[in-house]
C-alpha cells in the first residue's frame, strides 16, 4: 500500500512540474502582454506572424513519449506507465530558463491592472488543468487516468499565448471602467484649480528631454508638478495629476504620447493645456499611424484643444510643426529652432563634460551655456524649454544657469564613466534624427576608441528598413571605431555601413545584447567610449 502512496506522490509532483512550467510560460506572455501597453491587437499583431514558433516549444514534444508509451499500455502495469510517464514529463517540462532572463531590461510588473489579468490567465490554465483530473479519475481504463490528465495540462500549456489574450479581453470592461473613473477624478481636481497653468509637450521625438528642460528651468522661479519618466498615457496623467498634484503647484508640465489618431485629443480632454510645446514630426510609430501626415495630424491636435489664447512653442525648424500656428489665430506662436527660431545659436562642442555652446536671444543679449545634455538635437530641445521659459518671464542668464543642473534623461544620451571608460546611453532612442545625433556626438570624442552598440530602430512602418540602412551609412562616414550591431534586422544597417567602405573586420554582430556585453567585456581598452544606441525590448530580443 506504501508502495502504491508513493506512485501518487510521483504522479503530484509531474503534475505541479507541468504547472510550474504553465505558472512561467503565461508569466512570460503577461510579460509582452504589458510591453504592448495592454493593447490587445498589439499583442496579436505581435503574435500572429509567429504563432506556431511560440505555440509549440520543445517541452510540448512530451506527447510523443506519452503516445509511444499509450501504444505499449496494456503491456505495463499501471505503476509501470505512470511511472514511464512521470520520467519524461519531468524531463521534459523541468527546466523553464528558456522562459526567464536573469537580466530583463524592463522587468515584468505586477501592477494592479496585470495582477487582475493574470489572476484570469492562471484560473483558465487551472480549468483546464482540473478539468484533465476530473476527466482522469472518471476514466476506467488503466493509465488513462494519468494521459487524459497530461494531454490537458499540454493543451493549456500551448494555449497560454490565447490565455493572456482572453484574460485581457475579460479584464477591459472593468479596466474602461476604472479607467474612466480616474479620468473624472483627475479633470475634477484640475477644475479645482483655475490658477494652475498647463504645460504640454508632445512631438515624434524629444518630448521626455523638454520635460525635464523645462522642469529645471521653470523651478528657478515656479513651483512645479511634472509627470515623471515616460508618462504620456491617459493613466499616467491621471495618476500624477490625482496623486502628486497638490494646492501650491503653480504649473503642470505633461508629456503627451500618441501612438493613433485622437490620443492627443483624448489627452487634452483631461487636461487642457495653457502652453503647447511641439517638439517635431517624424517617423515614430509609422507602422500605427501609417502616414506622417497622419502624424503630424495627431501631434497639432495639442494646439486645436489648447485653452483660448494659449501660447504654442513651434519647432520652427520642421516644416510640419511650423505649419500648426496657421491651426488658431488667437494662439501666440514662439518659434523656436536651431536655424530659423527666435534665438541663436554658435560654436556648439562636447567633451566628457557634456554640450557648451553660445546663445543669442531676441535683444541680442549673449550667455555661454554649458549643459550636461550631449548633441545638436538637444540643443534643439534647450531652445524650446528656453522659448516656453521666455514666456513665464525667465531672463537669458537665469536660463542659462540653470542649464548646467539640467540632467539627462535616464537612457537619453546620459554620459556617464565606468571606469577608465566612457559610456554615453542613448539605449532608449529610437528615431532617425536621435541616432544621426548620437553617431556625431561619439565621433568628436578623441580619448580612445570609439564604439557603438545597436539593434536599430523599430517600429518605423514600410521605412524601416530604409532608415536602418540610412542610419548604417551614417556610421560607416563618421569614423568611429567599431560598430557592435545586435539581434534580428540588422541586415541593413551592416548594409549601409559598409557601402561607405567601413572595413568589414570592425563590424560585429551578435544575436543578444548580453552577448554582445560579454564580448566588450574583454575587447574594452581604458579611454574607449562606448555608445548604446536605440532599443532592443525583450519581445524583439525573442522574436
Amino acid at each position: 500500500m506504501t508502495y502504491f502512496y508513493f506512485v501518487y506522490l510521483i504522479l503530484i509532483v509531474l503534475i505541479l512540474v507541468v504547472a510550474r512550467h504553465g505558472f512561467y510560460r503565461i508569466s512570460h506572455y503577461l510579460h509582452i502582454y504589458q510591453q504592448h501597453g495592454y493593447k490587445s491587437h498589439e499583442y496579436r499583431a505581435w503574435l500572429w506572424p509567429k504563432v506556431a514558433g511560440e505555440l509549440i516549444k520543445g517541452p510540448h514534444l512530451f506527447v510523443i513519449p506519452l503516445f509511444l508509451i499509450g501504444l505499449i499500455q496494456s503491456q505495463l502495469t499501471w505503476t509501470a506507465f505512470t511511472l514511464s510517464i512521470a520520467v519524461f514529463g519531468i524531463f521534459y517540462f523541468g527546466s523553464v530558463k528558456y522562459l526567464r532572463s536573469d537580466r530583463p531590461k524592463k522587468p515584468l510588473v505586477y501592477t494592479p491592472r496585470l495582477s487582475r489579468q493574470a489572476v484570469i490567465a492562471f484560473s483558465l490554465y487551472g480549468l483546464f488543468a482540473f478539468l484533465g483530473i476530473w476527466l482522469g479519475m472518471q476514466s476506467p481504463q488503466m493509465g488513462a487516468d494519468v494521459s487524459i490528465i497530461m494531454v490537458m495540462m499540454i493543451l493549456a500549456d500551448i494555449a497560454s499565448p490565447y490565455l493572456v489574450l482572453i484574460a485581457g479581453l475579460i479584464t477591459r470592461p472593468l479596466e474602461n471602467y476604472y479607467q474612466e473613473g480616474f479620468k473624472k477624478k483627475a479633470r475634477k481636481k484640475l477644475a479645482s484649480m483655475p490658477n494652475l497653468k498647463i504645460v504640454a509637450i508632445t512631438g515624434s521625438y524629444g518630448k521626455t528631454s523638454v520635460k525635464f528642460i523645462l522642469k529645471t528651468l521653470l523651478q528657478e522661479r515656479y513651483q512645479v508638478c511634472f509627470t515623471p519618466g515616460s508618462f504620456n498615457t491617459p493613466m499616467g496623467i491621471c495618476k500624477v495629476i490625482n496623486n502628486d498634484l497638490n494646492a501650491g503647484h503653480q504649473i503642470l508640465i505633461l508629456e503627451m504620447g500618441a501612438r493613433y489618431e485622437g490620443n492627443i485629443k483624448e489627452l487634452c480632454e483631461i487636461a487642457r493645456p495653457h502652453v503647447s510645446v511641439v517638439t517635431n514630426v517624424g517617423v515614430a510609430h509609422l507602422e500605427t499611424f501609417g502616414s506622417v501626415d497622419m502624424i503630424a495630424k495627431t501631434k497639432s491636435e495639442i494646439i486645436e484643444h489648447m485653452h483660448p489664447g494659449g501660447t504654442a512653442i513651434l519647432n520652427s525648424d520642421d516644416e510640419r510643426v511650423l505649419a500648426m500656428k496657421n491651426i488658431r489665430e488667437d494662439v501666440t506662436v514662439i518659434r523656436a529652432g536651431l536655424n530659423t527660431g527666435i534665438f541663436r545659436v554658435a560654436d556648439i562642442s562636447y567633451d566628457q563634460d557634456g554640450c557648451h555652446f553660445q546663445l543669442t536671444d531676441p535683444e541680442a543679449i549673449t550667455a555661454q551655456v554649458k549643459t550636461p545634455l550631449l548633441g545638436e538635437h538637444n540643443v534643439a530641445n534647450l531652445l524650446l524649454g528656453f522659448g516656453a521659459g521666455r514666456h513665464f518671464g525667465l531672463r537669458t542668464a537665469t536660463m542659462a544657469v540653470a542649464a548646467r543642473r539640467i540632467e539627462p534623461v535616464e537612457h537619453r544620451l546620459e554620459l556617464r564613466k565606468n571606469g577608465n571608460i566612457t559610456v554615453i546611453d542613448d539605449a532608449f532612442n529610437s528615431n532617425p534624427v536621435g541616432a544621426k545625433s548620437a553617431v556625431d556626438v561619439l565621433s568628436q570624442f578623441n580619448s580612445g576608441r570609439r564604439i557603438i552598440v545597436t539593434p536599430g530602430m523599430i517600429e518605423l512602418g514600410e521605412r524601416q528598413d530604409e532608415e536602418n540602412e540610412l542610419f548604417g551609412r551614417h556610421i560607416g562616414k563618421s569614423g568611429i571605431d567599431e560598430a557592435i550591431l545586435v539581434g534580428p534586422g540588422t541586415a541593413p544597417i551592416q548594409k549601409g555601413i559598409l557601402a561607405e567602405g567601413y572595413p568589414e573586420s570592425s563590424v560585429k554582430i551578435f544575436g543578444t545584447l548580453f552577448e554582445a556585453q560579454d564580448y566588450l567585456k574583454t575587447s574594452l581598452r581604458d579611454g574607449d567610449v562606448v555608445l548604446y544606441e536605440n532599443d532592443l525590448p525583450d519581445s524583439l530580443e525573442q522574436a
